[in-house]
Formats: structure tokens, sequence, C-alpha cells
């Protein structure tokens, strides 16, 4: 059972790798970010456009390798028609479930994010998976410094 759960997390990885979603420029964003981890190489620019506080799109651009890639595609998909509070929520929720802090996350309030969860076990990996969410949290804060996760 859980070889079966680990597969299809990973299946989900590298869809969202191959086929990221949201993986456009957007000229008319309201914020926008980068972000960059030197020990991987990932960098993304995120861009969100605001309706008052929802987030009404959300898009990156960028390269990294297959964690990060899948981790934004996921986070962009995830955010839209979300308030700024509740996007926070999520990073929060998210942020405690990579960094292996909280040992009993609701996997179920982390929806389809609970794919990521197994990072946790990989130090090297979480800053591939938290970069787009602390470039999120940059942007929620509307900061436009780039951020590092170095």
């Amino acid at each position: 059972m859980f070889e079966d759960l680990r597969d299809l997390y990973q299946e989900v990885i590298f869809d969202h790798n191959r086929n990221p979603r949201n993986f456009r420029v957007m000229d008319n964003a309201d914020r926008k970010v980068d972000g960059f981890n030197p020990l991987c190489g990932d960098r993304l620019t995120l861009f969100l456009k605001m309706d008052g506080d929802k987030i009404v799109d959300a898009c990156f651009q960028g390269s990294g390798c297959a964690i990060s890639t899948a981790s934004v595609s996921l986070m962009t998909e995830i955010i839209k028609d979300k308030t700024e509070a509740e996007a926070d929520a999520l990073f929060k929720l998210f942020h405690e479930m990579t960094t292996g802090k909280e040992e009993h996350i609701n996997l179920e309030a982390v929806g389809k994010l609970a794919v990521l969860a197994g990072v946790r076990e990989y130090p090297a990996r979480v800053k591939c998976a938290t970069l787009a969410w602390h470039t999120l949290d940059a942007a929620l804060k509307n900061e436009t410094q780039a951020i590092s996760t170095e």
C-alpha cells in the first residue's frame, strides 16, 4: 500500500516537472519576485495578479530540479482564487510539512501538496521544495527583493 502511494506521489512530481502548470510570463502582474536556490541552481520568477486581497492569477518562469519545478507548479494551481491570508496559511502549513518540525500534519489539509511531504526525509531537497513558497511569502508581503534559500 505505502509503495503504491509513493509511486503515485513520484508520478505526480514527474508530471508537474515534465508539464509544469502556469509556466509563463505575466505582463500585467501586480507582484513579481525572483527566487534562487544556490545549492541546487533552481531559479524562478513568480508573478501574481491580485484583485484586492485575492490572488486571481499566478504563474512562473524559470528552471530547476524536478522537485522545485513540481512544487512551484502545484503551488500556482492551488493559490489561485485564495486570499492572501489563505495563501499565507498554506505557506505555513507547507513549511511545517516539509521541514518536519511538526510530526502530525493533516495531509488532507494540504491537498495535492501532500506529494511533497516526503522531502522532509531528504534535507538537501527541502530547499528545492520550499523555494517557491518562500518566494510566495515575499510576494504576499509585497516585497520585491530577490529571495535566496541561503
